[in-house]
């Protein structure tokens, strides 16, 4: 065996001279032993740390072989125990078995036996580990799979390509996009497939509260720090522990914040307000933004060490208008969803109802679809949701085909070139700068142009 996968054995023995031969052959064999002289020390030793193994004798003043069996049982029920006698009873070999002994060895033992039965329970932690191990993957890929962001567009799955490739990391993540994109449910994504999937997943929005209570929220406090403070106050940096701790709309925290949450991603520790000793802190972070950190950097208004910090894996998500190709997925995951919540078939969009969903422009996004089609599913007595049970704004503004079907005779040289660039613009799915770069501009002359030409991107 390696030395890198020695089975740790734990050893317990009254008899000095047994542990001794006992620590020699199974080093020899390639096992890592670990002996504890008594039964005292060998309850002591299984208190202290993990084992592979588990190789106790039967008889010994104080705790007997059986209460070690027993106490690693309760500890991890899948170590293998084997209990060594030289006084073998049947009622000591059925109590042993019943209470889950892998196996009963009797002294004085050869040992190339001993060696042959140590070898069959590694393998067999192995393979309940392995087993084990595999089981929780499979439920945290479900458990992921059931929440996944939904769609199919291109730039959709780039978004999703990006997020599964770095969950399994502990690196802090900056997830930014316009409001309702999706940004939490993107964070609880990357949680769902990530090794802390079975630890909590806690979020705060950092521009719903004051200075001074999203600062207790994030840190905690500690009593008499603050008037109303009349107890010690854990923070939610302390109750994320183990798992993923989403600080949502980071680009609204003040100067004295930012302050603080740099000394957390340097450190991995915080001070709790009014305490003077730091506390270490076990949580992955991941922080959004609708904001553009970078002009705010510029503005004076956000930490550019921060942003470094944060920004150490980016994943911008786009706006539903720049993946209309997921609407209809959208508009069908909602409309079930609304069904099981009511109890009732799910209803569906007529063709008509689906075409207005995708000509509108959505500035509210995702969180603006959902909206929009729980009203529809309310308003809407039949199966079928018609144009009619939607918010009257969708009609109102649909987007204008950005080149005419019969354009205008003898067209001048400003029709024709804001055709062009409609259609370049077009052809890039409404993102300015590249559509600059295809049309071999500065993005500042192309918003110019737009202005000029009264068009709304």
């Amino acid at each position: 065996m390696n030395d890198h996968i020695r089975p740790t054995v734990l050893v317990v023995d009254d008899e000095t001279g047994i542990l001794e031969t006992l620590e020699i052959l199974l080093r020899s064999e390639g096992f890592a032993p670990q002996v504890a002289h008594g039964g005292r020390a060998g309850l002591e030793a299984l208190e202290r740390g993990a084992h592979d193994i588990v190789l106790t004798d039967v008889r010994m003043p104080q705790v007997t072989g059986v209460e070690i069996l027993a106490a690693a049982r309760r500890k991890d029920k899948d170590v293998p125990v084997i209990l060594m006698t030289a006084q073998a009873t049947l009622q000591t070999a059925v109590q042993a078995v019943n209470e889950g002994a892998f196996y009963y060895i009797q002294k004085p033992f050869r040992n190339d036996e001993l060696v042959a039965i140590l070898r069959r329970a590694a393998e067999h932690r192995h393979l309940r580990v392995e087993n084990t191990t595999l089981k929780k993957e499979i439920r945290r890929r479900d458990r992921a799979t059931e929440g996944a962001p939904i769609g199919a567009s291109k730039k959709w799955l780039e978004v999703m390509r990006m997020a599964e490739a770095v969950a399994g990391t502990e690196s802090t993540v900056l997830i930014t996009g316009e409001s309702g994109t999706g940004k939490e449910v993107v964070a609880r994504y990357l949680h769902d497939l990530s090794t802390r999937a079975d630890g909590p997943f806690l979020s705060i929005n950092c521009g719903a509260l004051p200075e001074g209570l999203l600062e207790s929220e994030l840190f905690g406090h500690v009593k008499g720090s603050f008037t109303g403070a009349v107890k010690d106050k854990s923070g939610l940096f302390t109750a994320a522990a183990g798992g993923t701790f989403f600080l949502d709309e980071i680009g609204e925290t003040t100067q004295a914040t930012q302050v603080k949450l740099l000394r957390v991603l340097q450190q991995r520790e915080i001070i709790p307000v009014g305490a003077t000793d730091a506390e270490p802190i076990d949580v992955r972070i991941i922080a959004a933004t609708n904001r553009d950190l970078e002009d705010e950097i510029k503005r004076g208004a956000f930490r550019r060490d921060l942003f470094y910090r944060l920004n150490v894996i980016a994943i911008h998500l786009p706006p539903l208008r720049e993946r209309r190709d997921d609407i209809p997925l959208l508009a069908e995951a909602f409309l079930q969803a609304a069904a099981a919540q009511r109890g009732e078939p799910a209803k569906r969009l007529s063709e008509e109802a689906l075409e207005m969903l995708g000509e509108y422009a959505w500035p509210g996004n995702v969180r603006e679809l959902e909206n929009a089609l729980e009203r529809a599913v309310i308003l809407c007595s039949g199966p079928v949701i018609g144009v009619t049970a939607l918010p009257e704004r969708l009609a109102e503004r649909r987007a204008e085909p950005l080149m005419a079907e019969r354009p205008t005779p003898n067209p001048t040289l400003d029709t024709i070139e804001r055709a062009y660039i409609l259609w370049v613009l077009q052809s890039e799915q409404g993102n300015k700068t590249r559509a600059a770069e295809a049309l071999g501009i500065d993005p500042s002359t192309l918003h110019r142009k737009l202005a000029r030409y009264g068009v709304d991107a």
